[in-house]
């Protein structure tokens, strides 16, 4: 993404959708009736990678606040430690690529991280938006579940936390239970040793390392790659009671491969494009 792109807000998005169903003859009540639709036909979810980067930008709370309205059913968040011990929301472990800052975020405090714009290369509009801590996502989440109907959980990538005040945060705004945890195979077992019911999802490149994986995780689900994905394999999961997620980004995130998901029957899929997600799944 380039400062000469120019970013659209969520509602101009949101009305755009509405306009592109009622173009295919359906109600523009537009996103309950997207809903109602996917669960009915498809019983698939969908997860926002670090939000959506096509509405604001990833990471903060702008984006989060936009892919609730889309009434997405996780949003998949990068967590970090910072200097002070404080757990903020941060894909790369340096500031250079998404902030005004540069160097290592383990290197900073948060009251140095939040003196910085989380906008890189966005429009002026994003430019005061900062690294949101954990807690400041969570609640927003809280309160979002807490006044509507359909809930949305977190999908929580743990790239760089101790699990004991993860789980407290989460526990404390109740997201826990709900929630999901992809990291390294070492974080995970900590992580269960923390909180016993939490839902891992590790990753699965190879298929060759699936039984090992079962045996020592038990896990809720599989963030499997797009490529080793098949029938065979995903009804393999199932019959197991292992959920199937996998991320289609970058050259995945397209109409095509969002119904052969379908076709396959995953559980969740991650993308970039919620609202391409929206109108393939829902036109098809």
């Amino acid at each position: 993404m380039h400062g000469s792109i120019k970013y659209v807000a969520c509602s101009f998005v949101i009305g755009c959708l509405a306009a592109q169903i009622t173009t295919y003859g359906q109600s523009p009540d537009s996103l309950g009736y997207y809903r109602t639709k996917l669960t009915a036909h498809h019983k698939m979810g969908v997860s926002a990678h670090r939000g959506s980067s096509e509405i604001a930008p990833e990471n903060t709370l702008a984006t989060f606040r936009a892919v609730l309205q889309l009434q997405v059913d996780y949003i998949e968040i990068d967590v970090r430690t910072t200097k002070d011990g404080q757990l903020i929301i941060l894909h790369d472990a340096t500031l250079n690529r998404t902030t005004n800052g540069t160097g290592s975020l383990k290197e900073q405090t948060l009251a140095e991280l939040k003196k910085l714009s989380a906008a890189q290369g966005y429009d002026e509009q994003f430019q005061k938006e900062q690294i949101p801590t954990l807690e400041e996502v969570c609640q927003l989440l809280a309160n979002w579940n807490t006044n509507h109907t359909g809930k949305t959980n977190l999908y929580v990538d743990c790239k760089d936390v101790a699990p004991a005040p993860l789980v407290a945060i989460l526990s404390n705004y109740g997201l826990l239970n709900d929630a999901v945890f992809y990291g390294s195979d070492e974080m995970l077992l900590a992580l269960q040793k923390a909180a016993p019911t939490a839902k891992l999802m590790p990753g699965l490149k190879k298929i060759d390392t699936l039984t090992d994986k079962i045996n020592k995780l038990h896990p809720y689900a599989f963030d499997v790659s797009w490529p080793a994905l098949n029938e065979s394999l995903v009804g393999q999961l199932h019959q197991q009671r292992i959920k199937v997620f996998s991320d289609l980004l970058d050259g995945y995130d397209l109409p095509t491969q969002y119904a052969k998901a379908a076709q396959l029957g995953i559980d969740v899929i991650q993308t970039d494009h919620v609202l391409s997600v929206y109108r393939t799944l829902t036109t098809k």
